[in-house]
Order: structure tokens, then C-alpha cells, then sequence
């Protein structure tokens, strides 16, 4: 180990034994308690808000008056938006949870700067901090009375979710070293690589990203109504009349798409540049949903035969194509010379029953979108449907994401890196090479 010590800082670290050890020997990233009784603190306000939320409806009597219907056709898609947001949130922190739990090198293999990325406790005190903003927002709106003289609704409190999203959208955006700006600039960045594919050699983070945008379509629709909503002044009667607008219905599809497609030009340009086959079988996947999303999206605008058939038909393939891929190719399962029969050679769960209910459950959830094509009548609005379809479609991502995780940590399907389990020590520091 001496030898070892003596060798690497002589030609890594130019004979300087303290830049040397800093970077063989990183220190442990400590944990600090603020943030989690901050966190707690958080989680606290969101139930009492969320009970409270429960206990003013029912005392109100909100659910039998008439200006229901006018609350959820027009504030509730915009609230919707930060529930998608936070289920989301909380299901990453849950899945950082069990990474470290399991010994999964998810650090590694996002590229992570060491000692800068978040852990499962940040990531729940970020989710429940905006969890509840929101609620109080919703409460705010919840208890508004419209002007008798005027007949609109007060801007002060109509204006609360836009307020709410440009002050996520500073914070997410701010140059300053608030609220783990690494973090967040490594995400901007990803972010960025999705948007411009395939101008971008695609890493292990981006289609990862990429993949996470596609369970979030109905967040990017909730984002179209909120320019919709506001930015044409329906906001002051409480009103929705955007789906009355052709153009707001075409960008309703496009704005579907985006995601699916993002995902497609990066299986091309991997194809392009790994000359691997199976890229071209996944941006088929990719292909199949669009055109499924695409035909459920006419359907549910238009009740025709003809829609119906189609999304009937290309839903099917699609979902039917990709639970296979989900299953054999990302998880790495169903293989029937195993020996664990039916799953993998190599497993990190010892219960081989997690993985087989995993399969089920993914298999389930894949089927979410049956209720657009079946119409069926579950005496619940139409807005609060289509929002329990895609938190199911998020939490089945968020399961996904967990074994993807430990198939690229066991068998680097991915076919980035050649790693088991710990990387050697190296510790970067940009700052320390730009002093040199």
C-alpha cells in the first residue's frame, strides 16, 4: 500500500503527498442535522396541510357545489404539476435509499463529482419543502371567494401556482451556490444534452434523464396550460378555454412527444456512433409509443371508431414491447438458464421474491393507460383520472429505476464502463488543477 501511496504521488499528483492522500483518501461526506430535522419539519407540515386540506373540504361541503366542475377543469391541472414534481422526487430519494442500502455504485455510474451528489435525505427535504409551498397555495385558491361586483376571482391568489413555478424555475436556474448548485447544474446539463440530441455524445446520465422526461408527459402538458391559462387571461374567471383552441390542441400532442422522441434521437445516435443493433430495437420502442401516445391523445379528443381501433392497437405493441425491454434488456431477467431460475445469475436482493413481484407490478402499471381506451366510468372527474394514470406511470419509473441500476452495476449493460462494484479513489478537484 506504501508503494502503492509513493507511486501515485510521484507521477499523479506532481510529488505533493498532502494533494496526493486528499485525492486516495477522499473524506466521507458527513451528514448533517439540519437537514434532516429540516426535512422532518417538512414532512410535518405537509400532512397537517394535506389533513387540513381533507377536513376543509368535507366541512364545506366542496365536492356537492356547483363551482366544482370549475375548479377542477381550471386549477386543478395547474396544482397537478408540482404533485408529479414531488411523487417523482420522493421516488428518486427512495431509490437513493436503497442504492446505498444495497451497495449499488450509483455515483459512480451517474459521473457524479465525489462528495457532491445529493442523498435520499436532501432529495425528501427538497420534495416535501415544495410539497408544502404547494399545499399552501392550494388552500389559498381553496378558500377564494369571486368579487360580486366584477365577477373575477382575485389575482392576488389566481396567481399563486404561476408565482409558485417561477420561483421553482429561479431557484433551479440561480448561479449562485444555493441549494446545491452542483447538483443542479449537473442536471441543467443533462438536461440540455436531452434537448439538443442528437447533436451530443449520449452518457449514461443523459438517457437516463431522457427516460425520467417520458414518464412526466403530463407534467409538460400541465406546463402548456399554464401559458394557456395565463397568458390568454383565464385566470381572472377561473375559466378553461384552451382546449377549445386548435392550437392548443396541436401542442398537446407535440408537447407528448417531445420526451419520446428526445429518447429516439438518442438511441439513433448511439447506433451511429457504437454500431450497436439493440440501439435500433430500443428507438423502435420509442417509435411504437409515440405513435400510441399520439393515437390515445386523438382518441380522448375525439370519440371516434376509427381512433379507437388504432389505439387500441399500437397501445398494445408498444406496452407489450416495452415490459419486454424493461424485464430481459434493462433488468436483465427472465433468463431461464439461470441459476436463479427465470431471473439472473447475479442478484443483490436476497428475497427472490421482490424481483417476481417487481415483474408483476411492472406489468400492471405498464397496463395503466387500458382506463383512456376502455372509457371506464370510476365516478371521478376526468382531470383526477388522468392524474392517478400518471403518478402510476411515475411510480412504475421509479421501481425501474432501482433494478435498471443494479443491472448496469452488475453487468454494466449500458456498456460504458467496465465496473463491478468500487471505483478506484481518484478524486478529481477542478479547482485544485486550475490553481496548478
Amino acid at each position: 500500500m506504501e508503494r502503492v501511496e509513493a507511486t501515485f504521488i510521484k507521477y499523479f499528483s506532481n510529488s505533493n503527498r498532502s494533494k496526493g492522500m486528499n485525492k486516495l483518501r477522499p473524506r466521507t461526506k458527513k451528514e448533517r442535522h439540519r437537514i434532516s430535522f429540516s426535512t422532518g419539519v417538512f414532512v410535518g407540515c405537509t400532512v397537517a396541510l394535506t389533513l387540513a386540506l381533507i377536513l376543509l373540504i368535507r366541512a364545506r361541503d366542496i365536492l356537492n357545489k356547483a363551482g366544482r366542475v370549475q375548479y377542477m377543469e381550471s386549477m386543478f391541472p395547474l396544482y397537478s404539476l408540482f404533485g408529479f414534481i414531488v411523487l417523482h422526487m420522493i421516488m428518486y430519494g427512495a431509490n437513493i435509499y436503497y442504492w446505498r442500502r444495497y451497495r449499488i455504485n450509483y455515483t459512480f455510474i451517474f459521473g457524479f463529482k465525489q462528495g457532491t451528489e445529493l442523498g435520499f435525505r436532501e432529495v425528501l427535504f427538497l420534495s416535501f419543502g415544495l410539497a408544502t409551498l404547494a399545499l399552501i397555495c392550494v388552500i389559498s385558491n381553496l378558500d377564494m371567494e369571486m368579487d360580486p361586483e366584477t365577477g373575477d376571482y382575485k389575482a392576488l391568489t389566481e396567481l399563486l401556482p404561476l408565482n409558485l413555478v417561477l420561483l421553482v424555475m429561479i431557484v433551479l436556474f440561480c448561479p449562485f451556490n444555493i441549494l446545491y448548485r452542483s447538483s443542479r447544474f449537473f442536471l441543467l446539463t443533462a438536461l440540455f444534452h436531452c434537448i439538443c440530441a442528437p447533436l451530443y455524445k449520449v452518457t449514461f446520465q443523459d438517457f437516463f434523464l431522457a427516460d425520467q422526461l417520458t414518464s412526466e408527459v403530463q407534467a409538460f402538458r400541465s406546463l402548456e396550460y399554464y401559458i394557456c391559462h395565463y397568458g390568454w387571461g383565464d385566470y381572472k374567471l377561473r375559466q378553461n378555454t384552451c382546449k377549445t383552441s386548435d392550437i392548443f390542441n396541436t401542442f398537446y400532442f407535440i408537447i407528448a412527444v417531445i420526451p419520446y422522441w428526445s429518447r429516439l434521437l438518442q438511441c439513433i445516435r448511439r447506433l451511429y456512433d457504437e454500431r450497436d443493433s439493440m440501439q435500433g430495437y430500443n428507438g423502435l420502442k420509442y417509435f411504437l409509443t409515440i405513435l400510441a401516445v399520439c393515437t390515445r391523445t386523438a382518441y380522448s379528443l375525439d370519440k371516434g371508431t376509427s381512433w379507437k381501433i388504432l389505439a387500441w392497437t399500437f397501445s398494445a405493441l408498444a406496452a407489450v414491447y416495452g415490459t419486454y425491454w424493461d424485464l430481459v434488456v434493462d433488468w436483465g431477467l427472465l433468463q431461464r438458464q439461470s441459476k436463479n431460475r427465470w431471473l439472473r445469475d447475479k442478484l443483490l436482493i436476497s428475497y427472490k421474491s421482490v424481483y417476481f413481484g417487481a415483474m408483476v407490478l411492472n406489468v400492471l402499471l405498464r397496463f395503466a393507460w387500458l382506463q383512456t381506451v376502455l372509457n371506464l366510468n370510476l365516478s371521478l372527474h376526468r382531470e383526477t383520472l388522468t392524474a392517478i394514470v400518471a403518478s402510476l406511470e411515475i411510480i412504475r419509473r421509479g421501481l425501474w429505476n432501482f433494478f435498471r441500476l443494479e443491472n448496469e452495476h452488475l453487468n454494466n449493460v449500458g456498456k460504458f464502463r467496465a465496473f463491478k462494484s468500487v471505483p478506484l479513489p481518484f478524486n478529481y478537484d477542478e479547482d485544485e488543477d486550475r490553481s496548478d
